[in-house]
């Protein structure tokens, strides 16, 4: 008797503890909505305040610097504001052609661009080749990290969608120039121009202009120029020829 009664007892148990799991299984989802939810709202009240004003600081910035601490180095930043109207059209011209050079022509995806790098991955059998149009680079240096875990490209996606509905293509542009890293705590066209050229931004020629576009994808490493200059050198040619074809519209100006 005893025997049967505990063994009635334990699917009374069991089901108490499998309700007892779901419930918190479910608290738990909820609570991890209700925070993705709030920091997604926080990054579009950033986006929307970044329409009238620039971001002091960006994810990116935020990580060399910690990086750099974690190292015991000092830490590197060196970036002036510059508007768009005194950024020049070369250097302009030159970071859509290596870049983005249908930027004005997508709404935040190329997809064509896109279609190619999966190919290639998969005619190579490796995750390598990127096809970033400048809205998504700018959405991961502003908000997101350097991983290329999945969860993170499908928030860049979010963000970038985002970008794009409130900010429009002149403001990205802007933002995206004062705010890429150009080196070690480099950032922005106006300290690149300087640090590289000692020139300003609205004096960058249109050779200067393809170098600075050249090491935009890494600055700090395979695109260095202080240890990689003919590989530099190379893409700087490439980039020369490429921005023959690019149209920046006139209404932007």
């Amino acid at each position: 008797m005893v025997q049967t009664a505990r063994a009635r007892l334990r699917p009374v148990a069991y089901r108490k503890t499998r309700s007892r799991w779901r419930r918190w299984a479910k608290i738990t989802i909820l609570v991890i909505l209700g925070v993705a939810i709030l920091y997604q709202g926080w990054i579009i009240v950033s986006i929307v305040r970044y329409r009238g004003s620039n971001p002091s600081s960006t994810a990116l910035m935020d990580q060399r610097a910690s990086e750099a601490r974690a190292r015991g180095e000092d830490v590197k930043r060196v970036q002036v504001w510059v508007p768009y109207d005194r950024i020049s059209r070369n250097l302009t011209r030159a970071v859509l052609a290596g870049e983005d050079s249908r930027f004005f022509d997508h709404a935040g995806f190329d997809w064509e661009e896109i279609r190619k790098a999966m190919e290639e991955d998969w005619n190579k059998g490796e995750f390598k080749r990127g096809a970033s149009t400048i809205t998504q680079q700018l959405a991961k240096n502003l908000f997101l990290s350097t991983s290329k875990n999945p969860l993170r490209k499908l928030h860049e996606a979010v963000i970038t969608k985002e970008m794009e509905w409130i900010l429009g293509k002149r403001r990205i542009l802007e933002i995206y120039l004062n705010v890429i890293e150009w080196g070690d705590g480099v950032y922005g066209t106006e300290a690149a121009a300087r640090t590289y050229f000692n020139t300003s931004a609205a004096a960058v020629s249109t050779d200067q202009a393809a170098f600075l576009s050249a090491i935009i994808p890494g600055p700090n490493g395979a695109l260095n120029p202080s240890t990689h200059r003919r590989r530099v050198e190379r893409r700087k040619n490439l980039i020369e020829r490429l921005m023959r074809h690019v149209v920046v519209p006139r209404d932007l100006d």
